[in-house]
């Protein structure tokens, strides 16, 4: 499957402003992010709304077919939780965008958009399965 995607230069830009906004909650840095994504593919800004769990903690968020997103925020994400890291949060709000750009076999390709999307924004100081990553 052929999936657009911004440019690696707007994709790290849009991972600074998530992580950003999980260490500082400034509503703007997440507003910058998701405005960014929605630039690229010409979207409209979906609504989000901020929850403390969803699902009785089992999800991180869920999309809804009039563009509305529930999110768990990064202060709750970040309690009670035994998965609490910040990327992993960062990969669900890239998910839940996944779900919103691609209405069509949604949770596929939020998956494959979620991962595609935290590919490469990294330093390469990271290490895949114990190995250093391959650069391409």
């Amino acid at each position: 499957m052929r999936m657009m995607l911004p440019p690696l230069r707007e994709r790290r830009v849009v991972q600074r402003y998530l992580e950003m906004y999980f260490r500082d909650h400034k509503v703007a840095d997440f507003n910058r992010a998701v405005s960014a994504i929605c630039r690229f593919y010409n979207l409209k800004r979906p609504r989000v709304e901020w929850f403390e769990y969803i699902d009785w903690g089992k999800s991180a968020g869920k999309t809804y077919e009039d563009g509305k997103i529930h999110l768990v925020h990064p202060e709750n994400w970040k309690n009670g939780r035994k998965y609490n890291s910040e990327r992993q949060w960062i990969n669900a709000v890239y998910h839940e965008m996944g779900h919103y750009i691609f209405w069509a076999d949604a949770e596929r390709k939020a998956d494959t958009f979620a991962f595609r999307m935290a590919r490469g924004v990294s330093n390469g100081n990271h290490h895949h399965n114990g190995r250093r990553a391959r650069r391409g």
